[in-house]
């Protein structure tokens, strides 16, 4: 369990306690952790019904904003899910139109993934609400985020060949006799895979927990993320 000192230095703690100024050569931490969650955001944007040119258009307007110094701050006991939201909803009630056809997001050097629209497509595209596309985005954003230093970790570790053997398995039960067949091809017993399967979902856990704490300030608001984006992982399309 996360201590209540331990989210003094999360990068949402950051923010919120006002040190988001931008010094010499470097980057507004919460334009960093806006980037880091452009999934979501894309998302948002594609599911109000926006074609692909447009959300991104609108992704780079709604960066430009997010680092104005006259931009709202985040309030405190907000996560990071809660205020990128809110402010979504603020710029689309705004004329965006507008402001696009004035070149106002042009001056973000965002460059966009280049799988937005893929994983669009995959994971959220039949969503009922652009509400719904945002959150399970971004749940599933966090998750990759966590696979991601998973994945690091096995390749530092000397681990990476087990690690790519198994990853398909941490979210599911590998069918009869699957285990058999990697052991042989990695000269491992499978009771050895068996075991290493189980460790590799309780350090993906882990990863994630310690990635959505980021997100927050404090115990309170982490539990509260938690039952939120697992109803969103649970809102499959």
């Amino acid at each position: 369990m996360q201590s209540a000192g331990s989210f003094a230095h999360t990068r949402w703690s950051i923010v919120l306690h006002g040190t988001t100024g931008q010094t010499a050569g470097a980057e507004d931490p919460l334009l960093t952790l806006a980037r880091a969650y452009s999934f979501p955001i894309y998302a948002c944007f594609r599911r109000c019904g926006h074609a692909p040119a447009i959300a991104i258009d609108l992704c780079r307007l709604f960066l430009r904003e997010l680092a104005q110094p006259a931009a709202a701050r985040p309030a405190q006991g907000q996560s990071l899910r809660a205020y990128l939201w809110s402010r979504l909803n603020r710029l689309l009630g705004q004329d965006w139109r507008g402001k696009l056809a004035a070149g106002d997001g042009d001056g973000d050097h965002w460059t966009p993934p280049s799988d937005l629209e893929p994983r669009y497509q995959a994971e959220v595209a039949q969503l009922a609400s652009p509400e719904q596309a945002y959150q399970r985005a971004f749940a599933v954003e966090l998750l990759a985020h966590a696979l991601q230093r998973l994945h690091t970790e096995a390749a530092q570790t000397g681990h990476l060949p087990m690690y790519q053997a198994l990853c398909e398995f941490i979210a599911r039960d590998p069918a009869p006799g699957v285990l058999e067949n990697i052991g042989q091809r990695l000269h491992m017993q499978p009771i050895a895979l068996v075991v290493a399967l189980k460790r590799l979902r309780q350090r993906l856990r882990e990863i994630a927990g310690g990635e959505l704490a980021d997100t927050v300030a404090d115990t309170q608001d982490l539990a509260r993320e938690q039952t939120i984006l697992y109803a969103a992982l649970r809102d499959r399309p």
